[in-house]
Formats: C-alpha cells, sequence, structure tokens
C-alpha cells in the first residue's frame, strides 16, 4: 500500500477480494500465510474466510491436517452496481499474469 500526502493508505479493493486472489493463486494457504500476504491479523483473515465460506463464496475442504480453498468463481459480486458481474470475472482482471 502508498501512502497519500494525509498519511493514510487505502486500496481499491477490499481485503475480501484480496483474500478471494490469494486463494485462487494458491488454494492451500495457511490462515496465517493468508494474513500476511494481505496485510491483515489472523483474527481479521479468519472472520473474512467464515464469512466468504457463509455467503457461499468459498468452500473449505479438509485435507489431513490442512484446509484446500475453493473460489466459487461463478457467483454474482454483492453490491448492487457490480451485480451484473462474477467474482471470476473481477479476479481475472486483476490477477497476476506471467
Amino acid at each position: 500500500m502508498t501512502e497519500n500526502n494525509r498519511g493514510t493508505t487505502w486500496t481499491f479493493l477490499t481485503n475480501h477480494a484480496h483474500v478471494l486472489l490469494c486463494l485462487v493463486g494458491d488454494p492451500e494457504l495457511r490462515l496465517r500465510d493468508l494474513a500476511e500476504r494481505v496485510g491483515i491479523t489472523e483474527r481479521a483473515t479468519q472472520r473474512i474466510v467464515a464469512e466468504l465460506a457463509d455467503g457461499g463464496y468459498l468452500e473449505r475442504t479438509r485435507v489431513g491436517r490442512r484446509n484446500v480453498y475453493t473460489v466459487h468463481l461463478g457467483l454474482p459480486l454483492r453490491h448492487p452496481l457490480e451485480r451484473a458481474h462474477t467474482v471470476g470475472e473481477l479476479l481475472r482482471h486483476i490477477a497476476p499474469t506471467e
């Protein structure tokens, strides 16, 4: 994140979008690593993952001692201004390309 001339930081995407973006790229990320990448606490990451799962946007599957996450890319974005678009459309446009 960059700091503006007022000393505040902000980004165009929410932490929810950042979590989805990270999990699409690496579905086996541990919450600790996910929190570090997004730049939030582990507790905030747990809350976001739970909210995304409750909303149907994310599915957790237990594999041994780890979770593997599936992002449901076909679901619509939640805000009325964006509802005509899917999670997959958004992530396709912002996912890092090689």
